[in-house]
């Protein structure tokens, strides 16, 4: 392949390297695009290379007009519009296929060339991870290539050599990127700027509960935050992140307060808190939601930067805006603590609502239990026994539970459900017993990277507890799955699952998170560490950030201590640079040198547009002497051979004692 791909003509193999690397801008599209665009689009470039190959003439103007205009009401067929990022970008694509087909002129192929840098800037619309960058670095190594092979004259280096030229200016514009990157002023929000491309952000936890809901939330691997805490992090029952609270149910659906019963709340949230709060950094990822996701509980509403941060009176962190891009924030948390402890519930209704004429079974326990046991904290204790010794098993994929008795389906027949069926299933017997109950959701747990020390929260992690009111002691959170289930409040839901089949697609997810000790998750702890990096330094870099970092730049760089510092080491390179100059040096060029001032001190200085050949005809035509004259003349010529000839090997040892030889004659 390699020697038939030589054979070719020059124009032929330039044409087939401009398609491999439109190819290599083209192909990560394919991820978004629809099918018959990536379709047409290799169609198109198989096209063209079957062209370059095979020596046939383009296809005429009256072939690619009809299929240009069927291609952008395809678009706008697909899209409804023709305007907006995605079909913009679609558009593009199928511009730089059918451009490869319409290449008749020098000016054309640039014309691609362009196209297709532009293209690879609309690949971090849709991706801006390492591997993206690498991917799109390396597209532009392949373009700066191809350019150059466009663009030499005369005898062509080797494709190898080319690439590394191509790479060579690829690195060498690499600084002057990074510094645009820290001091360029930042434009906030998305590049593109359109209203609707906040839409494409993650949904996450959401802010209502049914049975089923979180079960499908928790088989996602997608991260969710991460949390890196000033100190030592807390053991994995103390992780509790703490999200919306539910209070109403319908018989199906669990929903939080309505906002007129909260409006018309006066009581104000008391906290009592022991210990040493936890200092932390929580970087949350873009969702569809307005939650902010706090270590229980938060000593202090966080800070967003053009956001405000609310807290409602059952302790939920909320955003005035969905948080459609990254964001974060620094916390402190008490992991002790008592809330309401100290005063009578404000409303107690709200807590002990329950569905008129729905799940009568677990109507009638609860009624039981109330009139067996006076104590509230024994009522609860009494049901979580019954979670743990009464046959109830932990699973991701639970019967279904149709019609409005879904929690007597599950309590007194199926007794298999996820932690939504058991904190549902919970705080309705609570309501029932009299106790006043209500729905926690967020996250529990997260897996800790020795690495880089980042805590990870994925979107398995999420989780559904319970909070029940006690006098004298207030909410005091209770965990039903942790009755059930203890290991997945102590290692995750990992290793509360049962073993997975050993080929079915629940090994795929063992895979996904393997044993903490073994190769394969060393592997992915350091390649989460990198991504996680990559996030923090790069991603995150923000307008405030960057507003930061100057100002630190400013009081540190106009100080005089500052300035010598940089003038001296302005001074060491350009001394590491002579000196670097000089060891490379030719020394067929620093003797050629030597000549000309030499032949200068008598009166023939060569003109800085001079050539050896014009300088040596200038010289015999001079009167010069016979013997320095025709020293001179001979040292040119073989000069003009070394340097403008094919390349000999061994030709310097040679050629270097004669040149000194003549150049000793020249007096």
């Amino acid at each position: 392949m390699k020697a038939r791909f030589l054979n070719l003509a020059r124009d032929k193999q330039d044409t087939l390297l401009l398609l491999a690397s439109a190819l290599l801008v083209l192909a990560p599209h394919a991820a978004h695009l629809p099918l018959w665009v990536s379709l047409l689009c290799g169609a198109t470039l198989a096209w063209r290379a079957a062209i370059t190959l095979r020596g046939k003439r383009m296809p005429p103007t009256l072939v690619l007009v009809p299929v240009a205009a069927a291609a952008m009401a395809g678009v706008l067929h697909s899209y409804h519009t023709l305007l907006g990022k995605d079909a913009g970008v679609a558009m593009l694509v199928l511009l730089v296929a059918f451009k490869m087909l319409e290449m008749h002129a020098r000016r054309d192929l640039f014309v691609v060339i362009f196209l297709c840098l532009f293209l690879v800037l609309t690949n971090f619309f849709y991706s801006q991870s390492i591997g993206t960058a690498l991917l799109m670095l390396a597209s532009l190594a392949a373009l700066l290539t191809v350019q150059l092979s466009f663009q030499l004259t005369g005898a062509v280096p080797p494709l190898r050599a080319r690439l590394l030229m191509g790479s060579r200016i690829l690195l060498l514009a690499a600084p002057l990127a990074a510094v645009a990157f820290v001091v360029f002023p930042r434009v906030e929000g998305p590049l593109w700027g359109m209203p609707d491309d906040g839409r494409s952000a993650r949904t996450g936890l959401s802010d209502t509960m049914s049975p089923g809901q979180m079960a499908n939330l928790a088989q996602s691997s997608e991260i969710a935050f991460r949390v890196r805490f000033d100190g030592p992090a807390p053991s994995q029952p103390q992780l509790y992140w703490r999200g919306p609270v539910l209070a109403s149910y319908d018989g199906q659906t669990w929903t939080r307060l309505a906002p007129g019963r909260r409006q018309g709340r006066t009581q104000a949230v008391s906290v009592s808190v022991n210990g040493k709060a936890l200092h932390y950094q929580v970087t949350q990822e873009a969702s569809q939601a307005r939650w902010l996701f706090a270590l229980e509980v938060p000593q202090a509403l966080p800070a967003l930067p053009e956001r405000s941060v609310s807290l409602s009176p059952e302790l939920e962190i909320q955003a005035n805006a969905p948080l459609t891009e990254r964001v974060r924030y620094d916390l402190a948390s008490f992991v002790n603590f008592r809330l309401q402890g100290d005063a009578a519930l404000d409303d107690p209704a709200d807590w002990l609502l329950l569905p008129y004429g729905a799940n009568p079974r677990a109507l009638a326990a609860g009624q039981r239990l109330r009139a067996q046991e006076a104590d509230p904290a024994r009522r609860a204790a009494a049901v979580l026994r019954d979670f743990a010794g009464k046959g109830y098993v932990y699973t991701l994929q639970p019967p279904l539970l149709p019609g409005e008795n879904s929690i007597d389906e599950f309590l007194y027949r199926t007794r298999a459900g996820f932690c939504e069926h058991y904190a549902g299933a919970f705080v309705f017997l609570m309501r029932a017993a009299g106790v006043p109950a209500r729905v926690v959701t967020g996250y529990q747990g997260g897996e800790l990277n020795p690495i880089d020390g980042y805590l990870t929260v994925r979107q398995s992690d999420a989780h559904a507890w319970a909070e029940v009111w006690l006098e004298g002691r207030g909410w005091v959170r209770l965990d039903p799955t942790a009755a059930v289930s203890p290991l997945r409040v102590q290692r995750g839901m990992a290793g509360a699952l049962p073993p997975p089949a050993p080929f079915g697609m629940d090994m795929l997810g063992r895979l996904i998170q393997p044993d903490p000790n073994s190769l394969l998750a060393r592997v992915r702890y350091a390649l989460g560490a990198a991504n996680n990096g990559w996030n923090q330094w790069v991603l995150n870099y923000t307008p405030q950030r960057q507003h930061d970092l100057v100002q630190r730049l400013q009081g540190g760089l106009f100080g005089w201590r500052s300035v010598a510092l940089l003038a001296l080491g302005c001074l060491v390179l350009l001394g590491a640079r002579i000196l670097w100059r000089r060891r490379r040096a030719d020394p067929v060029d620093t003797l050629y040198s030597a000549l000309c001032g030499r032949l200068g001190q008598l009166g023939l200085a060569r003109a800085p547009d001079e050539g050896p050949t014009a300088y040596a005809a200038r010289i015999a035509a001079a009167g010069l002497a016979p013997g320095p004259s025709a020293a001179a003349d001979e040292f040119l010529r073989r000069y003009s051979a070394y340097r403008y000839g094919p390349p000999h090997a061994g030709a310097v040892p040679a050629l270097l004692p004669i040149l000194k030889d003549l150049l000793s004659r020249v007096r």
